[in-house]
């Protein structure tokens, strides 16, 4: 009788409990600006250059060859290496156990040594940081690795997934145009378009800022230890790789386009052409 005395008055107690509230997630992307986050104005073409030009221009505006290394360490100087941290705080999802590293931290604010660079790479945040900045929102992969927006770029053009705006196009037939993304593979293992996708792999992209003919401008991170501009060989058609397969720069591997789907298109105009005030 005791027993199901208290089971009556245990029943009673929880009956009058508050209920179990549990907090709302936190958004991936609490952290970013209105003005990107919203955003305030339509994911474009020309931001994306624009933004990527602010960056290399804050970092020297250095222009490289292939395998050149600069006399100064970028990344890792007073007013830029915050500035790499910006790109893995804001370009990675809240949460990213990797958004606290900087051009010379890890993620818990420890000094790496220089000859640990490698670890802590930042091209693939530099591009998640444009594309964020300039308002892509939800329609493009946050990753610290190059690999996972290639790969979803290429599901998308496979129509395994709908809900990006970028899309995987053949070096062969797709000539970039200013803020499309060009990828090369990096390390041992090659890669190739056909292979796509293909898990997890090393690689770099970068952004196209211009063509012209025979060659496209793009801008990366992490390009000789700073954000840095080269000149990227092309066909007479601005395509990377020849209709035989021949890749037309001999220092790169380039093996895919990502084709952005910018909400406005065009075109690229310079922040200092004289434009009528509105």
């Amino acid at each position: 009788m005791l027993g199901v005395l208290g089971l009556a008055s245990a029943l009673a107690v929880a009956a009058c409990a508050p209920p179990v509230v549990t907090p709302p997630a936190v958004p991936d992307d609490i952290h970013i600006p209105p003005y990107a986050r919203w955003p305030y104005q339509p994911f474009s073409r020309n931001a994306a250059v624009q933004i990527a030009l602010r960056e290399w221009r804050a970092f020297g505006a250095p222009v490289v060859s292939a395998g050149e290394e600069l006399p100064y360490d970028a990344e890792r100087a007073p007013g830029l290496w915050q500035r790499v941290g910006d790109y893995w705080w804001q370009g990675l999802d809240m949460g990213s156990p990797d958004q606290g590293i900087t051009g010379k931290h890890d993620a818990t604010g420890v000094i790496f040594p220089a000859s640990e660079d490698g670890r802590y790479a930042w091209s693939a945040v530099f591009i998640d940081y444009v594309m964020r900045m300039a308002g892509a929102g939800h329609r493009f992969l946050y990753s610290p690795l190059h690999a996972d927006y290639i790969d979803a770029a290429r599901q998308e053009a496979l129509g395994e997934r709908h809900d990006l705006a970028i899309v995987a196009e053949p070096p062969e037939s797709y000539a970039p145009r200013p803020g499309d993304l060009v990828c090369m593979w990096r390390g041992p293992r090659p890669v190739h378009y056909a292979d796509l996708p293909a898990g997890q792999f090393a690689a770099h992209c970068d952004i196209v800022v211009a063509t012209h003919p025979g060659s496209i401008d793009g801008i990366g991170g992490n390009v000789a230890n700073t954000v840095a501009m080269w000149h990227i060989p092309t066909t007479a058609g601005g395509c990377l790789i020849a209709p035989d397969g021949t890749v037309i720069d001999p220092n790169h591997p380039w093996f895919v386009v990502l084709r952005v789907t910018y909400d406005v298109d065009g075109p690229i105009v310079s922040p200092f052409t004289p434009t009528p005030v509105s």
